[in-house]
């Protein structure tokens, strides 16, 4: 298949773009570059530097299916300018979707997010409970989900709600639970852990690609919005879980932050989808990308450090 890729040189973006390119695919990855370029050259390959917000800008002759990764990623980064994360996160993709129509092409994979549900005290969280979205970020997700779904009729929509992801990408983030706690105790020997009895869900990187994959291959198969997380585990947890791998002291602060929930992935799961990696399996990740030179603590590697350099 002829692949669009939005955000391809992302955190997932850059591991799903090879994914995508082993599978023999190809692939047109679309993306503004504020964080760099870790793609490595491939015949199949095009890199095309572009503000989604341009959506005429972006070629779709050809395209079978988009997978839409770009946005203004995560809570800090949508209050730090709110105008932008609605302008990329909820009109480009309209616009992107619109234009999507207009080559026929054939399906459409949203990255939203499993924000959008805010606060919650059920046991686990289905996709057919209320969104309640606190955060700009949560909205914008929620609300670029329905103008998507509004579309349903004439191109097949899937909105996949990932969990936290974990793991190793050549494009690092740093500000992600399980990836922040893991550098913590390799850089200063200490993890700082903000209240700590929230619950989180998460998903290593190699499932959350893998998803991707799968509802590529399904097609119209599985339309919809599908909920993507394994492990709901408590903030503390996952700094336990860090310190059976490197030895680090727990410091626990007070925290602002209220949202603890717990994704369920049975309709996800029902589709045939079977994840292979765990929370330790991304620790285990990190620690060796740490110790072979390919993770340093830096500024690049935090959404919110980066565009506050770039926006100021």
């Amino acid at each position: 298949m002829h692949l669009l890729l939005t955000g391809g040189c992302g955190y997932i973006g850059t591991v799903l773009t090879k994914a995508l390119l082993d599978g023999g695919h190809k692939v047109t990855v679309v993306d503004i570059m504020w964080f760099g370029n870790y793609l490595e050259e491939h015949k199949n390959l095009t890199v095309i530097k572009q503000d989604i917000r341009n959506a005429e800008a972006i070629p779709m002759e050809g395209v079978d299916a988009i997978l839409h990764l770009a946005n203004v990623a995560n809570d800090p980064c949508g209050e730090l300018n709110s105008k932008l994360a609605w302008e990329v996160n909820v009109l480009a993709t309209m616009l992107l979707l619109e234009r999507a129509i207009k080559y026929k092409v054939k399906q459409f994979i949203l990255a939203s997010s499993g924000s959008v549900y805010g606060v919650k005290d059920e046991p686990a969280v289905t996709e057919d409970l209320s969104l309640v979205p606190i955060s700009d970020y949560n909205k914008t997700k929620m609300i670029s989900e329905r103008v998507l779904l509004s579309y349903q009729d004439r191109i097949t929509i899937q909105s996949i709600r990932p969990a936290t992801v974990c793991g190793y990408s050549p494009r690092m983030r740093l500000d992600l639970s399980v990836n922040m706690l893991t550098i913590q105790a390799l850089a200063d020997k200490k993890i700082t852990v903000f209240g700590g009895d929230q619950t989180r869900p998460n998903i290593h990187i190699k499932d959350m690609v893998a998803i991707y994959l799968h509802f590529l291959n399904l097609g119209s198969k599985a339309a919809g919005v599908y909920n993507a997380g394994f492990e709901n585990m408590s903030i503390m947890d996952i700094a336990k879980e860090v310190i059976k791998h490197i030895p680090a002291q727990i410091i626990v602060t007070e925290s602002n932050d209220p949202r603890s929930y717990r994704l369920n992935s049975d309709k996800l799961l029902k589709t045939g989808f079977k994840p292979k990696y765990k929370v330790a399996d991304g620790i285990k990740d990190i620690i060796e990308a740490y110790k072979a030179g390919k993770i340093k603590n830096e500024d690049n590697c935090y959404n919110i450090k980066t565009m506050k350099k770039m926006l100021t």
